[in-house]
């Protein structure tokens, strides 16, 4: 490992044996602002995100973003080491966390780090968010209109494998309740909610969007929980169900909720309508410093804190998402060093396409 992967994999290690649940991150903020303090790095703290300006910005430049999150998922109870004190192994960092998203975390502060003094023509800033897997209100949720006015284009850090998603999608979640008549089971009485909503789900899961993305392709829609009845004889009365959409660019989140509450009995209610998709604009800058550097591009069907931006972005960051949100959770060095690598040839890239005009 070079010196930049040692001190990243040593970083992570320390992020992942603090607690740093959504809402809760505020010792692992703690820990990464006394860390920023004692290489006399200046931060702003807004609630526990926290924003570096790197030496020489001037205000008057196009202004990169490079962004992550410190907030973790509530581990898994299928771990079958410590997930905060997992054992130590040199080709590789376990426990929650680790993956995602905080191999991004530490590739993009170590790489932040290798330009602090590096002469670019654009300005370049960190931004390291809290509540990211809860689309909480204090995390980039709190901080998008800042974004949007301060900032001009984004690197969202996330486990893509190094690949650049130039779009990913949105997320609709739908909490629905069939409502039926309770009666005894072993009489013909009663209207069973159960039915009502299996009918329901055969409904929405056969439904045809007839509109469909170029990139993303069609809406994805999956029932992901049900849950009903109260013991064996009785005929339940009530009939919950969750829906998990994953959205194009072709439709809003609140016109898929109003047709598809169009074809159901059931009372349908959205957790939110502002997760939407995103796309990286064709022919933008990121787009050619990606393409430049070989780096090869795809579709992200997961959603980031990209979702809550404005500003043109994309998502690349070391670990895969298949490992996200399980147990035993990791990442490999080697993937940490590449990441570093990937980042630094990317934002050389960038500059080199603002200071020839490309």
């Amino acid at each position: 490992m070079n010196q930049y992967t040692q001190e990243a994999a040593a970083l992570l290690r320390q992020i992942v044996s603090i607690p740093s649940h959504s809402h809760e991150e505020k010792e692992v903020a703690d820990f990464i602002c006394s860390c920023l303090s004692h290489e006399n790095i200046p931060f702003e703290r807004i609630f526990n995100n926290i924003i570096v300006h790197k030496k020489g910005n001037t205000g008057d430049r196009p202004h990169l973003l490079l962004n992550s999150h410190i907030d973790t998922i509530v581990e898994s109870d299928k771990y079958t080491t410590d997930p905060f004190n997992p054992p130590f192994y040199e080709e590789k960092i376990s426990g929650v966390g680790s993956n995602d998203a905080g191999a991004s975390v530490v590739a993009l502060l170590i790489t932040f780090k290798h330009f602090w003094e590096v002469d670019l023509p654009f300005d370049l800033s960190l931004l390291l968010t809290a509540e990211e897997e809860c689309s909480g209100p204090k995390g980039m949720e709190y901080l998008q209109q800042r974004v949007s006015r301060e900032y001009d284009f984004a690197i969202i850090g996330e486990p893509t494998s190094m690949k650049c998603a130039i779009a990913e999608r949105g997320l609709l979640v739908i909490d629905a309740q069939a409502k039926g008549v309770a009666g005894h089971a072993a009489r013909d009485e009663g209207i069973n909610a159960i039915d009502i909503a299996l009918e329901d789900i055969a409904k929405i899961k056969a439904y045809h969007f007839d509109k469909s993305s170029p990139s993303m392709g069609n809406v994805k829609l999956t029932v992901t929980q049900i849950n009903a009845g109260t013991q064996h004889n009785v005929v339940p009365d009530s009939c919950k169900w969750v829906t998990d959409i994953r959205t194009t660019e072709q439709y809003t989140n609140e016109d898929i909720f109003k047709l598809l509450q169009k074809e159901v009995k059931s009372t349908l209610k959205a957790r939110s309508l502002t997760n939407k998709s995103s796309s990286t604009p064709q022919g933008h800058l990121l787009i050619k410093a990606v393409e430049r550097c070989g780096i090869e591009k795809y579709v992200s069907p997961t959603t980031s804190d990209w979702m809550r931006t404005t500003i043109p972005a994309i998502k690349i960051g070391p670990g895969e998402s298949a490992r996200s949100h399980k147990a035993d959770e990791y990442i490999l060095t080697g993937e940490i060093d590449e990441g570093i690598s990937v980042y630094i040839k990317l934002i050389n890239k960038i500059g080199e396409l603002i200071r020839y005009g490309e």
